[in-house]
């Protein structure tokens, strides 16, 4: 089973900590680490590896609800500039990467602390440090799920 995959079944279980909201077409989930603050993931229900790999009315949908959710974590973690990536190098099942992103958030890592989320090397990215704690997931849990609320009513 992919790591994606697993992720979904501990939604399904009601095991996984990080689970913000179940969408039509994925589940919304805080990132386990928090480098930059407000990172989110979307992860598509289906197993596909690639967009074009889904049915064309469950792409469409996929993206306009991808779309909702940056807007609501834009707006949820006052994101100056929003990152966006579907990946799956690593994990290949569709799931997108949402970077809320802020000024001078990258220092020492890029040209006046601008660039892509991945010059930050991935040991630093994920360390400890940036491992985000039951008290503050749980507010941001909270904040984003009531975002998302207002944009999908």
């Amino acid at each position: 089973m992919c790591l994606i995959c697993q992720r979904i079944e501990w939604i399904k279980a009601g095991e996984n900590p990080y689970f913000v909201k179940e969408l039509e077409t994925g589940y919304v989930v805080i990132g386990d680490h928090q480098y930059f603050k407000g990172y989110t993931l979307f992860l598509a229900k289906e197993h596909v590896t690639e967009l074009h790999h889904m049915e064309t009315s469950v792409k469409l949908r996929f993206l306009e609800e991808m779309s909702l959710v940056q807007e609501a974590v834009a707006k949820t973690f006052k994101a100056e500039k929003m990152n966006i990536e579907l990946l799956g190098n690593g994990d290949a099942h569709a799931h997108w990467h949402l970077f809320p992103r802020r000024s001078g958030d990258m220092k020492g890592h890029g040209l006046n602390g601008r660039g892509p989320v991945w010059w930050v090397p991935w040991e630093e990215m994920a360390a400890e440090a940036y491992q985000v704690k039951s008290r503050e997931l749980e507010q941001m849990i909270k904040a984003l799920s009531d975002e998302l609320e207002k944009h999908l009513a």
